[in-house]
């Protein structure tokens, strides 16, 4: 067993997995190759000589916290062998629905499961083949659902029990699996079981919460929340302090106690016998916060913008509770599980999801959402080629024993067509290519809704167009801090959660065919022409160009389970070849740029799909072309 010290070197701690990806972040915010730690001066250097070098500026405590990651694990992934074993998970294509925004069906402004349930057919035409629900379940909307008040009925707003039902059998006869969103990291505080906690700290509920005695002007350590401000919330009628790692209103389970793991394994159970197939695990790795909540470093604070993360985005019981949860509730059932894991890297990334660890199927690494040296919050131009490199670089290092979820857009960030090039000649090329790209790599790619359209950004005018909890709490924390309205609203307009939850368009009629009354967050007029109707009915479209994509995946296993040879990675430009022992290699290219680009055609290919009506030698701005290649 390696015990890692000062006086370790910075090559040695790139072998580890932690090492391996918290190095990785740094030299990609820097702009650094990871090949900068071949050069024999920077790999020997130990850690001490970093402390001498930044002159004392990462000091001790730094470095003991990052030697704390490290020594709090010893396992190694296992190398690629080459075997892999099939599943239904990494054969489908997922659609994430954001139940709220997708179908009102009774006119109150507000998507619900009838709504869903109308709308399958849909679902099944596009060849959806799995339906993540984001949360469903009764919850006074803080974050919109993510806040749990009871975990076994429905949200009234959505419908009822019976309704979850015939969704179910409905989705289960068009041979469609569904997923729902598990938060256990967190209920609301108007959950039962903080209310017991409140009502007798010192009784068996008082241990379900991080509940801690103080003064109101002293928390109990430095964390910060991911809401804005401290991450303690007072109650001055207990004269506790309550940790929150996102809303105050969202109350962190303790997972170290036993009752609390019983709880959670019950309801999941409880789920899984009523037919639903797996769950997508809200930040999950967030579940196990060190003893004793140690305060976080100021600089490690700074760097990552939030205190405290390093006690509890790796935390050192995380497999063991995984695994409980593995053994005790999804391995029974044969269900399918997908954590949310912000800050894990790749090889972190592996010991969660290796098919003989027993922990979970699959993550959602969220660093392929901004490039490098940016934050959601920021305005600028997201960068094709890193998206390239990004992608690439799992394909060519992931292996056989781990599995890539595929997502370029979900319920908690902007619209990637507005990122990577807002001018609306480049929107439909631009929506079209990011379908090539996540519907020919190895992995199981997760739709979002409306990003089969060619969904943009919002024009959100005012902070009165936003419903988000967030980006309302970021708006007020910048006029805090002396920002205008007008430069507080730049900032939300670059990075509110808001983007994703506009209504869908379904046709040309009043708020797209999403509802009959007002909805509950407005949207943009361009539904009479972006809309599902027009889509469906163009065979040029956006959604015939999923719709084609999903069909050529479904009929050719070797875009499912072949290799990926990556065989251009010049600036702007992707080819990658798609190949197994079986069956005829896939072609894809792809230019990433704006301008005009030559590209080699495979001599002898069969032009399988492109997102222009004629093509050349030229590859046109954004274009993208798949050819089957002879054998």
């Amino acid at each position: 067993m390696t015990t890692w010290t000062m006086k370790s070197k910075l090559k040695d701690i790139y072998r580890h997995p932690v090492g391996h990806d918290i190095i990785a972040k740094i030299l990609l915010q820097v702009g650094r190759s990871p090949k900068w730690l071949t050069n024999p001066v920077v790999g020997n250097l130990s850690l001490q000589s970093i402390q001498t070098l930044t002159r004392g500026k990462l000091n001790q405590a730094f470095f003991q916290k990052v030697l704390n990651l490290l020594n709090g694990e010893q396992a190694i992934p296992r190398k690629d062998d080459g075997s892999m074993l099939p599943a239904w998970w990494k054969e489908a294509v997922f659609y994430q629905i954001y139940p709220r925004s997708f179908q009102d069906s009774n006119g109150d402004g507000i998507g619900d499961l009838p709504g869903i349930i109308d709308r399958l057919d849909y679902l099944q035409e596009l060849g959806i083949t799995a339906v993540w629900l984001s949360p469903i379940y009764d919850s006074p909307n803080d974050d919109m659902g993510y806040d749990i008040r009871n975990y076994q009925k429905i949200m009234a707003e959505f419908g009822t029990m019976a309704d979850f039902d015939r969704l179910r059998d409905g989705l289960h006869a068009r041979g469609m699996k569904l997923i729902m969103d598990l938060v256990v990291n967190h209920t609301s505080d108007e959950h039962p079981w903080f209310q017991k906690a409140l009502a007798d700290p010192s009784g068996p509920f008082g241990q379900y919460y991080f509940l801690r005695p103080g003064q109101p002007d002293t928390p109990p350590n430095n964390w910060t929340s991911f809401f804005s401000g401290s991450a303690w919330r007072w109650f001055p009628e207990q004269q506790l302090w309550g940790l929150h790692l996102f809303s105050p209103k969202q109350m962190d389970l303790n997972w170290s106690y036993p009752p609390v793991r019983d709880a959670v394994c019950h309801m999941v159970n409880w789920w899984l016998d009523r037919g639903v197939d797996g769950f997508r695990l809200d930040v999950i790795n967030y579940i196990a916060k060190n003893p004793g909540l140690p305060a976080g470093d100021p600089l490690i604070g700074q760097l990552m913008g939030f205190t405290g993360v390093e006690e509890y985005f790796y935390g050192r019981h995380l497999h063991e509770y995984l695994r409980e949860l593995q053994e005790r509730s999804f391995t029974p059932h044969h269900a399918f599980s997908v954590g949310e894991t912000p800050g894990i890297g790749m090889q972190m990334s592996k010991l969660l999801t290796g098919d003989y660890r027993h922990e979970l199927d699959m993550v959602f690494d969220f660093d392929v959402l901004e490039t490098p040296g940016h934050v959601r919050w920021d305005d600028y131009r997201y960068d094709l080629n890193y998206l390239r490199d990004y992608l690439a670089d799992y394909q060519d290092h992931y292996g056989s024993h781990y599995w890539q979820a595929l997502f370029i857009e979900n319920h908690d960030n902007p619209r990637m067509i507005s990122k990577a090039n807002p001018d609306p000649q480049y929107r439909i090329a631009i929506a079209k290519l990011l379908a090539v790209i996540e519907l020919t790599l190895r992995g199981t790619p997760f739709i979002f809704q409306g990003q089969e359209l060619g969904r943009v950004n919002a024009q959100f005018h005012n902070i009165r167009d936003f419903q988000d909890v967030e980006s309302i709490n970021k708006y007020h924390e910048l006029l805090a801090a002396g920002q205008t309205e007008q430069a507080a609203l730049a900032v939300l307009l670059a990075g509110s959660r808001d983007h994703a939850r506009t209504p869908m368009p379904w046709d040309t009629t009043p708020h797209g065919g999403f509802t009959t009354g007002t909805p509950w967050l407005a949207g943009d007029d361009d539904y009479r022409q972006y809309n599902a109707y027009s889509e469906m009915a163009n065979p040029r479209s956006v959604w015939s160009t999923y719709r084609h994509l999903i069909k050529l995946r479904q009929a050719n296993p070797v875009l499912v389970y072949g290799a990926t040879d990556t065989v251009d990675r010049r600036r702007n430009a992707w080819s990658y070849i798609r190949r197994d022992d079986d069956h005829q290699p896939i072609q894809v290219l792809i230019n990433l740029s704006a301008r005009q680009k030559r590209m080699t055609i495979p001599a002898g290919g069969s032009l399988l799909y492109r997102n222009y009506p004629a093509h050349d030698g030229r590859f046109k701005a954004y274009e993208a072309r798949v050819y089957r290649l002879p054998e």
